[in-house]
């Protein structure tokens, strides 16, 4: 790893992570996803978070999660692909179990970790930057912030995160707040380096407008070249082009989240594309119900990421993803 300030922006992937029909980890399958996704273009991979169920996995599954992560963009480096980022999920409502799984993170490789807003326990906003800093101090990786009131009951405030932000090994923001006031107040008054990232697909363009650096995306576990290209756009200048792939990409951002929580949905999609074999979550999850499924299936047709009979249209692609994994695996 370099020693230089990580600074995150583009599109990091908030992996899904797939399970077998016994609903146990498949290793095989969650290498071939960071596979295809170093090779289709992702700007960093982000394993166990929400979207990867973190809460219903084991320890040890988290870890070996991350391990696989680090593994493959380490192979794909050797091969002649671009370095990119690996931020781990490893924040809980617990402070002392958030600062070792950031532990244990670093030791596995990853280049920073993702600390969740306490969930449950509804810190106020004292407690709030007690809690992160202490992460920030002795969990040996820089932190991003992620604030989804929406999940934990909790927000951390623009004053709050202005504050954590000159720490200095807080990096970043994951932003899911729905308040695009308090993250103005951040895009304009955070210090030098420090990103702002939606934490919402459909609210990453009116970020990046506001001065944001990326998205944590949901939607670039099934297309991250495209949202990848959407916030290089934005970047270099051509907004027309940007407009044009979030009015594209609009229907989906807000398909993944509509008929069952994030990410039963999306992983239904997934596997309509071909990209799963199969969109098994864990309980108190369930599968996407076979209405809400429909309905989906229509969105992604009309998009043209399945063919007629609901299917992928390349299976090329399938089959390089899969060839991706085994060689990775070798």
């Amino acid at each position: 790893m370099s020693s230089a300030p990580l600074h995150l922006r583009g599109a990091l992937t908030a992996l899904v992570t797939p399970f077998a029909a016994d609903r146990s980890l498949d290793e095989a399958a969650y290498r071939r996803l960071c596979s295809w996704q170093v090779m289709a273009g992702t700007d960093g991979l982000v394993p166990v978070g929400t979207t990867g169920e973190s809460p219903t996995l084991t320890q040890a599954e988290r870890e070996r999660c991350i391990e696989i992560a680090v593994s493959v963009v380490a192979d794909r480096v050797a091969a002649g692909a671009p370095r990119i980022p690996i931020v781990a999920g490893t924040g809980t409502n617990d402070t002392r179990a958030s600062i070792e799984a950031t532990r244990r993170a670093a030791a596995i490789g990853a280049d920073a970790a993702l600390i969740v807003t306490p969930y449950y326990n509804k810190p106020d906003q004292r407690m709030l930057e007690a809690h992160f800093r202490a992460v920030a101090d002795e969990g040996g990786l820089p932190i991003v912030v992620y604030t989804v009131p929406g999940r934990t009951g909790a927000n951390v405030e623009a004053d709050t995160f202005l504050r954590l932000a000159e720490h200095p090994r807080v990096i970043a923001v994951k932003e899911a707040s729905a308040n695009l006031e308090q993250i103005a107040v951040i895009c304009r008054d955070r210090p030098a380096g420090v990103s702002v990232l939606s934490g919402d697909d459909a609210a990453t363009l009116p970020i990046l407008a506001l001065g944001g650096d990326g998205v944590v995306s949901v939607a670039s576990n099934q297309v991250p070249g495209e949202v990848s290209a959407m916030v290089d756009a934005w970047r270099f200048g051509d907004v027309g082009e940007a407009r044009r792939i979030h009015e594209r990409l609009l229907p989906l951002f807000r398909a993944n989240f509509q008929g069952a929580p994030n990410p039963v949905p999306a992983k239904a999609a997934m596997l309509a594309m071909g990209l799963l074999d199969r969109d098994a979550v864990r309980a108190p999850l369930l599968p996407l119900d076979d209405a809400p499924r429909d309905r989906l299936v229509a969105i992604l047709r009309s998009l043209g990421l399945v063919d007629g009979g609901g299917r992928e249209r390349s299976g090329a692609t399938v089959a390089a993803t899969r060839d991706l994994g085994a060689g990775a695996a070798a």
